[in-house]
């Protein structure tokens, strides 16, 4: 026996599920299902790539152990219910809701199927579960606390834009939640700097380059940018940035390299290991009911040295010292 096939039989062998949660439900192989939020597997690849690799270091052989089945709503709400139900028609043993409205649209479809939800900003408000620590339900994963960036991101644009006096906060149209808990934040932290800010909703991706235009006719010294489709649309994002010569941050680390300038935010391929983690115990025989839901413990700060040449921009030291990573 070749000594990769050995590692992967003790990797299989030692998995208890494989005695429990998969014998009551009469299979020799986990089906999990994932519920995403881009339009196909090459969109959501960075995060896609991550959370099979963390199957894989838990010991899940795909097409042995394990088999995936991958939804991609097209960040459609109307098509969210549509693939949900498919996947529990399709009678998986855990969901992976990455988005909110996948981890809410699922909570009103089933009680049954058990629900791990990835990127949720406050699960108790949305009514996912009872409590951080006790939710109590069908539904745990990990939890984005809300917390507060704006303050942080302002004083990152600030250091980075010696003369920056005005600031653009660009919205996905579909992510009201950044809307209504964002904006009042942005709204005094800009005032408190002595900053001009605006608002610009984004319904849809033909809209990104003329918004970002705009932005530069109306002298914006800085861009935010937050959003499903946003991240999506990265690349269209990052060219459109640097085109119109405007310095953009975001809370994902995953956009920068596309031509943004910096970013600050939770580590969210760590999210995605932890999501499958949950999953694993969950296999095992876990309630969700009985795991605590997870709260970030770290932010990542991601500087685009590229891109800051591009603009014309030299970081200063104090924020090279403190990035935990650098595009070169």
């Amino acid at each position: 026996m070749k000594r990769r096939e050995f590692i992967a039989l003790l990797a299989t062998s030692a998995l208890p599920w494989t005695r429990s949660a998969m014998a009551q439900s009469g299979r020799k192989i986990a089906r999990v299902g994932v519920l995403w939020h881009a339009g196909s597997a090459e969109e959501e690849r960075e995060y896609l790539t991550v959370l099979v690799k963390a199957f894989a270091d838990l010991g899940y052989i795909e097409g042995k152990n394990i088999e995936f089945l991958h939804k991609y709503p097209t960040e459609q709400i109307d098509r969210y219910p549509i693939l949900g139900k498919e996947l529990i028609d399709s009678n998986v043993d855990v969901i992976i809701a990455v988005s909110p409205a996948g981890a809410v649209m699922l909570k009103k479809l089933t009680s049954t199927i058990l629900i791990v939800f990835v990127i949720m900003p406050d699960p108790i408000a949305a009514g996912l579960v009872a409590s951080l620590s006790h939710p109590g339900g069908n539904l745990t994963g990990l939890s984005l606390l809300t917390i507060d960036l704006s303050g942080k991101f302002l004083a990152l644009l600030k250091e980075a834009v010696p003369n920056l006096s005005s600031v653009a906060l660009f919205v996905d149209s579909q992510f009201s939640i950044m809307q209504r808990q964002a904006v009042p934040a942005y709204t005094v932290a800009t005032k408190a700097l002595g900053l001009s800010f605006r608002l610009v909703v984004i319904s849809a991706p033909e809209a990104i380059e003329p918004a970002f235009a705009q932005a530069q006719s109306d002298h914006v010294d800085g861009v935010i940018v937050n959003g499903p489709m946003l991240f999506n649309e990265r690349a269209r994002v990052g060219a459109s940035a640097l085109a119109h010569g405007l310095p953009t941050i975001s809370f994902l680390g995953e956009t920068v390299p596309y031509g943004l300038l910096m970013s600050y935010g939770q580590d969210f391929p760590d999210y995605f290991r932890k999501a499958a983690a949950y999953a694993d115990k969950i296999l095992r025989g876990a309630k969700p009911a009985d795991l605590p839901v997870e709260q970030p413990t770290r932010f990542k700060q991601v500087i685009n040295l590229k891109a800051a040449r591009t603009l014309g921009l030299t970081i200063p030291s104090s924020l090279l010292v403190t990035a935990d990573e650098l595009i070169e």
